[in-house]
């Protein structure tokens, strides 16, 4: 399975897109460059999509240089053994902190192999990822589509990806995540690079806002 590792890669898959997409002519032209927005792989990639859930960019990444500090070098030993105060004063909430509890013993224990899931389909990876507490199919897209550099995943269900597709494509209404990821089917085997195409087109849009989610 080739990834997505460089900007060449995104252009060559821009390039894809419109050709197979001409609505798509448009959205590319509003979006401008296309980042890249590659993570850690492993354990460290993975509690950084945590810990920026459901929160801006510029808060994340406050949160995430406490929680570097305080868990240093960013494993799943060093988090578990990790003061739990220190963790709260880094600003994590209750429920993040659990479920960066139950991916460090995962991985640690051996339950799940993030290296091997990096390589999987989507359909494995969320099979492998959900069992974990706190982990569903949102997480595993974006792991796969920031850490792995998947080439061909479509987070249906991310908000602003929805509400991207509805002005992007002049829908009347928000797709939902059914609806949204049967949009998507003819933009295969580059769906990955789609998203980042939307996501970069919604910020253009919000006035330079970024909403990647990683």
């Amino acid at each position: 399975m080739r990834r997505i590792e460089t900007l060449d890669d995104i252009q060559e898959g821009i390039a894809a897109l419109a050709a197979a997409d001409p609505r798509l002519v448009p959205v590319i032209a509003v979006a401008g460059p296309v980042p890249l927005r590659r993570r850690e792989p492993g354990f460290e990639g993975l509690a950084r999509i945590i810990v920026s859930q459901q929160i801006s960019v510029s808060a994340a990444t406050a949160i995430w240089n406490r929680f570097a500090a305080a868990v240093d070098p960013v494993l799943p030993e060093a988090f578990l053994a990790a003061d739990p105060e220190a963790l709260r004063a880094a600003g994590l909430s209750a429920g993040k902190v659990r479920t960066l509890t139950a991916i460090a013993r995962a991985v640690a224990g051996r339950e799940v192999d993030l290296d091997h899931v990096a390589g999987c389909s989507p359909e494995e990876a969320h099979a492998a990822m959900t069992r974990i507490h706190g982990v569903g199919p949102w997480t595993a897209d974006i792991f796969l589509l920031f850490c792995a550099g998947h080439p061909d995943v479509w987070p249906g269900g991310d908000l602003a990806l929805q509400h991207a597709v509805r002005m992007g494509l002049g829908l009347e209404e928000r797709p939902a995540e059914k609806l949204c990821r049967g949009i998507a089917e003819p933009w295969a085997p580059w769906r990955s690079v789609a998203a980042r195409l939307f996501w970069a087109y919604y910020g253009a849009v919000k006035e330079g806002r970024d909403v990647l989610p990683a």
